[in-house]
């Protein structure tokens, strides 16, 4: 069961301004030059690849180098503004649910 506040309106404008002005970051380009998803390990072109925020900025999370990585669509799309533990939890349950 998810538990979810959202943060306010101003953390979320000022956070989605420090990404966009991450990304244009020399640390940003070489992270995802790896061309390797966060989340799934699988190998992308760099376009492929999305920044995400570990702990989502909806949640509170910050645009912080220790906050931030690389993802590829699919993944980002599935873990929408989950936190790490919600995350995990779901990646059990679909585990889980093609061994039955």
């Amino acid at each position: 069961m998810e538990f979810f506040i959202p943060a306010d309106e101003e953390h979320i404008k000022r956070e989605k301004q420090k990404a966009r002005e991450l990304r244009k970051s020399q640390w940003w380009k070489r992270k995802k030059a790896n061309g390797v998803c966060y989340y799934c390990g699988k190998k992308f072109h760099p376009s492929e690849l999305t920044m995400d925020h570990i702990v989502p900025i909806s949640r509170g999370g910050k645009t912080t180098k220790g906050n931030v990585v690389p993802c590829c669509k699919e993944c980002n799309n599935k873990k929408k503004y989950m936190l790490p533990l919600e995350w995990q939890e779901y990646l059990e349950k679909l585990k889980n649910d093609k061994t039955e």
